[in-house]
């Protein structure tokens, strides 16, 4: 048995869809669902789940982990402001590149990868002042010259 009764409602949500998250939220059965949370998510792909007796609420997965509850204004009295959205995803978009610099800081703490690096060439020691290397080719000169 569930911890809370709410996780128990999560069980019951059997109907589960994949959708694309847009700017506006997640289109579903001709109806606009919106969450501040899904904000951040927009371009991602997630799983929702709802009760098809009540379409006003649906509840939204990104990887196996529970985002949201996200509501369709036209069923519901609660509405979402464009500055509440603006603020949501500007939050996100900062966390993500916090997490980009500290990814970026590990990616150059580690050794340099030389592996497919061209060969060093080593300068043929020189005798005489001349080069005793086989490919270099020299200008001859005859008696006549």
């Amino acid at each position: 048995m569930p911890a809370c009764p709410g996780d128990l409602d999560l069980l019951l949500l059997t109907v589960a869809h994949q959708r694309i998250v847009h700017r506006e939220g997640i289109h579903f059965n001709g109806l606009r669902y919106l969450d501040l949370t899904l904000s951040a998510y927009v371009g991602e792909s997630v799983t929702i789940r709802y009760d098809s007796r009540d379409m006003a609420e649906i509840r939204i997965w990104h990887q196996d982990t529970f985002l949201c509850r996200a509501i369709a204004p036209e069923l519901a009295a609660t509405s979402v402001t464009f500055k509440q959205l603006k603020a949501a995803r500007a939050a996100r978009r900062n966390e993500l590149k916090k997490q980009l610099c500290a990814k970026a800081s590990l990616a150059e703490a580690l050794p340099a990868d030389d592996r497919y690096a061209p060969p060093e060439t080593v300068e043929p020691a020189q005798t005489g002042g001349q080069s005793r290397d086989p490919k270099q080719h020299r200008l001859r000169t005859y008696a006549e010259d």
